[in-house]
């Protein structure tokens, strides 16, 4: 008889067919256990310490705070091992994350079977990255050393939400920051970007494949 341990998981995800899809995909070997679910970074980070998962996965593209923004909160309170499952098959979004602090990228298109090689993989504190997003990242990568580079992990986090059209106040409420602060990171984003509105700055985003057209 199998007398070894289940991995206790959480997952967040803005949509609930997709966790429902992703439980019953996770639990049917017998060797992991969901024991919580999030849709939001917000509701991820305000339930961990209750769930104690041994790994989080996590969606990037969610309303609010976001998937990168929710990983740097809960790996640096709660030194959690994440393992992002994401639709973004770039490169910039996996550097971002795993400076964030994640263990692990995973592609949505990924085979089951590779999705429990990674958990495995997070589970026991390793790396593990998307064998096609490695190719990327060890060849350049997509966009490599240009301008996106330059930006610091809190304005990659404001960028992404001005890319998808998200006022400065609404940026200031999410992330906790005040208008005046978020104001200043528009000014050194559009700076380093060489943009001069917040329409370029989705143009950026959409040439980069950091959003959806």
């Amino acid at each position: 008889m199998n007398t070894q341990r289940r991995i206790r998981v959480m997952l967040v995800d803005d949509h609930a067919v997709v966790r429902v899809g992703f439980r019953m995909l996770l639990e049917t070997g017998g060797e992991v256990e969901v024991v919580g679910e999030a849709e939001s970074g917000e509701a991820a980070y305000r339930e961990f310490a209750q769930v104690a998962p041994d790994v989080v996965i996590m969606d990037l593209s969610m309303p609010g705070m976001g998937g990168i923004e929710a990983v740097r909160r809960l790996v640096l309170r709660d030194q959690a091992r994440i393992l992002v499952l994401s639709a973004h098959e770039d490169t910039t979004h996996p550097q971002r994350v795993f400076k964030a602090g994640a263990l692990g990228y995973l592609s949505k298109r990924s085979a089951p079977e590779e999705l429990i090689d990674a958990l495995r993989a997070v589970a026991a504190g390793r790396i593990y990255v998307d064998a096609e997003i490695a190719r990327k990242l060890a060849a350049g990568g997509i966009g490599a050393g240009n301008a996106l580079e330059g930006l610091s992990e809190r304005e990659f986090s404001v960028f992404l939400k001005l890319a998808h059209g998200e006022s400065v106040q609404t940026i200031a409420q999410v992330l906790s920051l005040s208008p005046n602060t978020v104001g200043t990171h528009l000014y050194n984003i559009k700076q380093k970007l060489g943009a001069g509105n917040q329409a370029e700055l989705t143009l950026i985003a959409l040439r980069n494949g950091l959003i959806d057209a």
